[in-house]
């Protein structure tokens, strides 16, 4: 089905980067459906993503806000956050498998746009399936703000906040880098994180368990 739903809409890896580096959004058109942790879902004409922020980013975006729901994609809803460095960063974090993906802040009112962008070279960077790629950024058509709704996620943002710092002394890394981004977003999912689960496993193990679940189903 995804060749197939991949050669309809003539989905490439370089449409979808430049889509998500902050060309115009377009909906899919067309219905389709995933398996994972959440199950069986059916794509609605525009697929959609959740994107819950904390409050200093919230006053940076100044977006519509809207209540809490479900996303669309298979790795659920996402958690955000900023980092006053110079330049500036932002922090997003999985709430279904707490994944982390660092990604520059500016210019802020595109964040959401270039996100997708971001996350696809984080996914292939953890060994994920291109299939499993290019659906998940798709489904990434639009998206929805609302404020933090799950403690434990934010607590989880506050750590990766503390542990990136570790990471930039410790490889001296630079802070605007996209390939030390990607470096320490790889090595924050490594990190256990045991309150969102009964186990102490990392972010790359509970992906990886995911991307296996949906190719079970």
């Amino acid at each position: 089905m995804i060749e197939r739903f991949l050669h309809r809409k003539t989905l490439k890896a370089d449409d979808l980067s430049d889509r998500a580096r902050g060309g115009p959004c377009h909906s899919s058109g067309e219905a389709g459906s995933f398996s994972g942790r959440a199950g069986h879902r059916t794509l609605s004409f525009a697929a959609m993503f959740h994107l819950h922020c904390t409050k200093k980013l919230l006053d940076r975006i100044k977006p519509e806000i809207v209540a809490p729901g479900q996303s669309d994609t298979a790795l659920g809803n996402w958690y955000a956050t900023v980092l006053f460095w110079k330049p500036q960063v932002a922090l997003l974090v999985s709430e279904r498998t707490l994944l982390p993906v660092l990604m520059p802040l500016a210019p802020v009112a595109t964040l959401a746009r270039r996100f997708p962008g971001q996350l696809a070279p984080v996914l292939k960077e953890h060994g994920v399936p291109p299939e499993f790629i290019a659906q998940e950024v798709w489904r990434m058509d639009t998206v929805q703000y609302a404020k933090t709704a799950n403690r434990s996620v934010v607590g989880i943002l506050n750590e990766f906040v503390k542990q990136t710092e570790f990471w930039l002394a410790a490889y001296a890394y630079e802070k605007g880098d996209d390939d030390d981004l990607l470096a320490i977003s790889a090595k924050l999912a490594e990190t256990p994180c045991s309150p969102l689960y009964k186990g102490l496993i990392s972010p790359d193990r509970a992906l990886h368990e995911l991307v296996k679940a949906g190719a079970q189903a």
